[in-house]
């Protein structure tokens, strides 16, 4: 008989929900993706319920049911900083008392009510549950394990080892002193949302000079060799007030946070720059304290930091360790598949099956809903587009050869992803050899800032030609130097120009994926695990010599990552993307009818 083990995460933000059999991995999506609301915290109804579809079983069929976190020891953590902090912190808990006192505290209730679940519930550290989401699914049978984010219950980032089955965490670094909230604090501080914009600080860094390093580190941080660190509470206001930062932070930087949306100036670049800098120093001592502490050759990372894709790069490269593997939904969303692997392995006490392929367990986080070709066909009359069914090599070879032509294609195919980045299910593509394509993908098919830089999807056996890289990427976790005999030095001229003014100054033979430090987010593909986008990338090499296609996920600002060929459909028609493939369809804009809306939509996009 299968034993089933579900997995939950809620109520904090990035809800979802990820199913086990026999500990296999059958399916995991994230709550926002059904919803449409962006990070939704809400529980994830949707998300089990696509869950318990996939595996054909109802919530009776469940041996177990997990959860990634446990909430009285992170109220015990808000309690005892408000009381810490009183009378300072009461605004703070006067809005997240009725909430807990209502929902939170009483979270086993909320499951069991939810599920119409009276089975056992197993309950898991939050960093524990990033642990286990690091190592079980990893291609390593033993590793180093490290955590990093903002703050679970107390912990804010552990140290760990996992062998076979058996995980142990040895360290932690405990609340306030935290490295997610320290760059959440300059998310902030640099005008955007915290918990979504800490990626774009990590963009802007390019731009800037490193100023204000030494700053952070004589001021606001206390950094030790071994990577563990203290803050200096007086800087900020995240343990008993609403915002991030304090007067204090606003004196010692110069002035008042910047207003969300207003002008970017060279404070911005120079502070994402410095606190970028700060986080990949902080990483690299981590990283070298878990080689020491565990004598192993390879290193597994989850936690919101391990999103950091420029840091992993790093320490890849200058790092102690041999391998690296990085959950590739390293945020809460992961949570819940770590609570599952660690409900089946540690209470369920099932052992874990020894790596022998070298590939990990993820499926190329292809873990969410799929559509048929008569689900797609039957929406797309719903919206009386037009439309052409291909076979798979004419449609890979059309689609190159629109992406040749600069065109922007809406690519959807197979299960979607699981985690915050479109992988070549849910992505939008372009040309990276085009000088024009980032500004045009970012401002007329995203509306997004224009600085943002896009990521190269390159064949995996062709990347070392490409990128200072020979080792698969799969998951887009790791940024690497574009090749230099493929780079394009700046003149003087053009280096005299003024921080984002260098965006468009074409600085390879792939400019649109290479970022202004000559630097790329890499993902490489590999056509087992997902054939038709392999076949697409190869079709356009044929083509232009080029193995290489822009991948951006598919959505707009402020937006979930489509699910569904409504989702997909709908975003095609309210963006300049030229062409759109539900595989195995092709559709052009010129051909659809005219798209009305009820209301103005992008009135309502939401800062992300």
């Amino acid at each position: 008989m299968t034993g089933y083990v579900l997995g939950i995460s809620a109520y904090y933000h990035d809800s979802a929900a990820a199913l086990l059999a026999d500990g296999e991995i059958v399916a995991a999506a994230q709550e926002e993706r059904f919803t449409r609301v962006k990070g939704d915290a809400s529980f994830p109804d949707h998300a089990v319920r696509y869950c318990l579809d996939t595996a054909g079983i109802d919530v009776p069929d469940l041996q177990v049911v997990g959860f990634y976190d446990k909430p009285i020891l992170k109220f015990e953590r808000i309690l005892e900083s408000y009381l810490s902090a009183a009378p300072s912190g009461f605004g703070s808990f006067r809005l997240a008392a009725p909430l807990w006192a209502t929902e939170k505290l009483f979270l086993d209730r909320q499951v069991r009510r939810a599920l119409t679940w009276d089975g056992d519930i197993a309950y898991a550290e939050h960093h524990e549950s990033h642990a286990a989401s690091a190592f079980y699914p990893s291609p390593f049978e033993d590793a180093a394990i490290l955590t990093i984010d903002g703050v679970g219950e107390w912990a804010t980032t552990s140290l760990g080892v996992g062998h076979g089955s058996e995980i142990e965490i040895l360290q932690e670094m405990h609340w306030p002193d935290s490295l997610g909230l320290l760059y959440s604090a300059f998310t902030y501080y640099t005008g955007f949302k915290v918990n979504s914009g800490e990626y774009k600080v990590m963009g802007l860094a390019p731009y800037g000079t490193p100023k204000y390093v030494d700053l952070i580190l004589d001021k606001l941080m206390d950094l030790r060799d071994d990577g563990s660190f203290r803050l200096d509470q007086q800087y900020f206001n995240y343990v008993d007030g609403l915002t991030m930062t304090s007067e204090a932070f606003h004196t010692l930087f110069g002035g008042a946070p910047r207003r969300p949306e207003s002008k970017l100036t060279t404070r911005e670049m120079d502070l994402a720059r410095s606190v970028q800098v700060v986080c990949e120093e902080v990483m690299l001592r981590m990283a070298r304290t878990a080689h020491q502490e565990t004598g192993l050759p390879r290193l597994c990372l989850a936690g919101g930091v391990a999103l950091n894709c420029v840091g992993n790069g790093r320490v890849l490269r200058e790092g102690p360790f041999e391998e690296l593997w990085i959950q590739p939904a390293a945020g809460d969303a992961g949570g819940a598949l770590g609570v599952a692997q660690l409900a089946w392995h540690r209470w369920l006490d099932k052992p874990r099956a020894t790596p022998t392929t070298g590939r990990d367990q993820m499926q190329g986080a292809r873990l969410g809903p799929s559509f048929s070709p008569d689900e797609i066909e039957a929406s797309l009359r719903t919206f009386g587009a037009s439309y052409v069914r291909l076979d798979p090599s004419p449609l890979a070879e059309q689609t190159a050869a629109l992406l040749a032509d600069e065109k922007v294609v809406g690519w959807f195919e197979g299960r979607m992803e699981f985690g915050p980045r479109a992988l070549g299910a849910r992505s939008i593509l372009g040309d990276p050899r085009s000088t024009t394509m980032q500004a045009q993908m970012n401002l007329k098919i995203k509306f997004r800032e224009g600085f943002r830089p896009f990521a190269p999807s390159v064949l995996r056996e062709r990347v070392a030609e490409w990128f200072e890289l020979d080792q698969a990427s799969p998951y887009m976790l790791l940024v690497a130097p574009v090749k230099t005999e493929r780079q394009i030095p700046m003149t003087e001229g053009q280096q005299r120009l003024w921080g984002i003014e260098q965006l468009n100054v074409p600085r390879s033979d792939i400019p649109a994926v290479t970022h202004i430090d000559y630097s790329a987010r890499v993902q490489t593909v590999e056509r087992d695990t997902c054939r038709p986008y392999y076949d697409l990338i190869a079709a356009f090499d044929r083509l232009t010599g080029c193995p290489v296609v822009i991948n951006t996920s598919f959505n707009v600002r402020g937006e979930p990552i489509v699910c569904t060929p409504e989702d997909a459909y709908q975003c095609f028609m309210r963006t300049d993307m030229d062409a759109l493939v539900l595989w195995p369809f092709l559709l052009h804009k010129k051909d659809q009818p005219v798209w009305k809306e009820a209301v103005d939509w992008r009135t309502t996009i939401q800062p992300d």
